[in-house]
């Protein structure tokens, strides 16, 4: 009874730290957004500038810094409570490749948009948040793992109705180029680190099938062999 009691103790420990590690860039990058904005309305100047501009030298910049840049207070609450609560799964689940993932759809949405955005300033981290949900519900489904496929189904429930950002014209003043670039970047990068990370769990069942599977088949073959 006490060693199952103790078992118990030290495996809520084990998630509590675990989820709290989870939480570490989750919160330090909503921070940092916010202190960004707080700076722009204290100082009352405009860091938009540092957005990125397609095709130009001036804009390369943005591809770190345009995440941390909001056009106005919505703007960053629309963006900062679906970036920290994605993050947060992603690092949580996926806590083995999820600094790499988080990185590459930082990077891989900015320099996308630096090529195929249109001719304007795209500022905020809405491409992040597209990529991050695109990843984690592509990388359950992928992986077919059943936690991580109900991980998919909840991104939807919360964000299904994300996919109309994907088009132009359906939102005004918003940088659709970023929503479904992020989005395909986190396509590429769930089939990039489909064998990365968790995994379906295989039990001893399934290997006692495959290996009797495998032993009928051998033995099919023998017999075919000596009726020749």
């Amino acid at each position: 009874m006490s060693d199952s009691g103790s078992d118990i103790k030290a495996e809520g420990a084990f998630y509590r730290k675990k989820l709290l590690l989870s939480l570490i860039i989750p919160v330090i990058f909503v921070f940092l957004m916010w202190l960004v904005k707080i700076i722009e309305i204290l100082f009352e100047i405009d860091l938009s500038g540092l957005g990125i501009h397609p095709l130009t030298a001036r804009g390369l910049s943005g591809i770190i810094f345009s995440p941390f840049i909001h056009s106005d207070l919505n703007h960053l609450i629309n963006n900062s409570l679906p970036l920290f609560l994605l993050s947060v799964a992603l690092f949580y689940f996926y806590s083995e490749i999820a600094l790499k993932v988080f990185s590459w759809t930082y990077l891989l949405t900015g320099i996308l948009v630096w090529f195929g955005g249109r001719d304007a300033w795209h500022i905020g981290a809405s491409g992040l948040v597209y990529g991050l949900a695109s990843f984690l519900f592509f990388s359950g489904i992928i992986r077919k793992y059943y936690r991580l496929v109900a991980l998919s189904l909840l991104v939807v429930f919360l964000y299904g109705e994300m996919v109309w950002g994907l088009f132009p014209g359906i939102y005004k003043n918003v940088s659709w180029e970023s929503h479904m670039l992020g989005f395909f970047s986190g396509i590429v990068l769930a089939v990039w680190y489909r064998k990365e990370g968790p995994q379906m769990p295989v039990y001893e069942w399934m290997e006692e099938e495959e290996e009797g599977e495998n032993g009928r088949e051998d033995g099919g073959e023998k017999e075919r062999e000596g009726e020749r």
